[in-house]
């Protein structure tokens, strides 16, 4: 069968790398491998996406001692703790069979793997039915070593809601390496990284914002998915202090010459976390593959 969606398949082919799209599709199995399993077993931290009740897709981030995600057969995934209280994904995950994308990337390694499939809740937390795993590049990723000591500490400070960044949110926008973003098809999840150097995000205005897409491996899943459902959510990481700040809305990808491409996304919600993730990390070491910004 193949692993793409109808919208990635049209984006592969408006782009001309179907043929490219077919190799790299050949990556993306049922089952956790060994060696993936392993992987996430090391992991202090996993991105989810999903749908909140209203239909709104966020990015969320989840943290807890390495071992907190664990394969526990070929196809399921056992994720300790669940999704924080103060999440917009808090209750997302209640009914059985609910799709999710997941993401799990190690900056230490410039390693990372996506996992979608649906989700039950467990006693534990919740439990993932893999159908696609895959490992993708490390191109775009920035090197950072983990500072963090207690992953299972909470967060504190207000959350804070809106409709629109304000000030202090642009400049954590403005300033990102790395963002996390989550969308939706209508047969699942997925939750892709987009990295750079800072400013690659751009802020168009409170409520707008744009960047490029970067060659990568063809696949299109980002991109496919905004060809179906316009529906994203993007999650920015302050990695020195942990504040999270999520974005939920709608985006769609313009096309140029000479084979550019700009995402623009148009922001409907916003919540901020301060402490959102106990997790400290290094200041970058900036990939060799990041472009440079005009």
């Amino acid at each position: 069968m193949d692993p793409y969606t109808p919208g990635s398949l049209a984006v592969q082919a408006r782009v001309g790398v179907r043929e490219v799209a077919q190799r790299m599709g050949r990556s993306i199995t049922p089952g956790i491998r060994p060696i993936a399993a392993a992987f996430l077993e090391l992991q202090p931290m996993l991105m989810i996406g999903a749908a909140d009740a209203g239909g709104r897709v966020w990015s969320s981030l989840l943290t807890g001692t390495p071992g907190f995600i664990r394969a526990t057969g070929p196809h399921t995934v056992s994720v300790a703790g669940g999704v924080p209280a103060r999440d917009p994904l808090a209750d997302a995950i209640t009914p059985e069979g609910t799709p999710v994308g997941t993401l799990a990337l190690d900056p230490r390694t410039r390693r990372r793997m996506r996992l979608n499939g649906t989700a039950r809740p467990s006693a534990r937390g919740f439990v993932i039915e893999a159908e696609q795993v895959f490992s993708n590049c490390p191109k775009y990723l920035q090197k950072r070593e983990w500072y963090g000591s207690d992953p299972d500490r909470p967060g504190t400070g207000t959350v804070q809601h809106g409709e629109a960044l304000t000030p202090a949110q642009v400049r954590q926008v403005q300033a990102a390496d790395t963002f996390f973003v989550a969308t939706a098809a209508p047969d699942g999840v997925d939750v892709g990284h987009r990295g750079g150097n800072p400013g690659f995000a751009r802020v168009d205005g409170p409520r707008e914002l744009s960047w490029r897409d970067y060659p990568g491996n063809a696949m299109f899943l980002t991109l496919g998915n905004l060809e179906e459902d316009g529906r994203a959510g993007l999650l920015f990481v302050d990695w020195e202090t942990g504040t999270t700040l999520q974005l939920s809305g709608l985006a769609h990808t313009e096309y140029g010459p000479e084979g550019r491409r700009l995402t623009r996304f148009r922001v409907e919600r916003v919540v901020e976390t301060p402490a959102g993730s106990p997790l400290r990390w290094s200041p970058p070491e900036y990939s060799p593959a990041n472009p440079p910004e005009a």
